[in-house]
């Protein structure tokens, strides 16, 4: 499946993990768990999470920390495989 179909599809995703002033760290069991069960998953970058960074940067990391692929980031929130 090419990243195009990939982010047709999580168009209409909902947003199922949220990251907020914990960090990133805080959610990288959750993320791994998620795509364990299926394909994409919808993260959200709230506020307090981004601080100085911004959500790319956020979400590099995050992919990093789980070995997920970042499908794409939009506004706020990250796709990923």
């Amino acid at each position: 499946m090419s990243d195009q179909d990939l982010r047709k599809e999580a168009h209409d995703l909902d947003v199922t993990v949220w990251v907020g002033k914990s960090g990133v760290d805080a959610v990288v069991d959750e993320l791994a768990d998620q795509l364990d069960d299926r394909k994409l998953v919808k993260v959200k970058f709230l506020r307090a999470a981004r601080g100085g960074t911004t959500t790319d940067e956020l979400a590099d990391e995050l992919a990093d920390a789980t070995g997920a692929d970042l499908i794409e980031t939009r506004g706020n929130t990250a796709v990923f495989h």
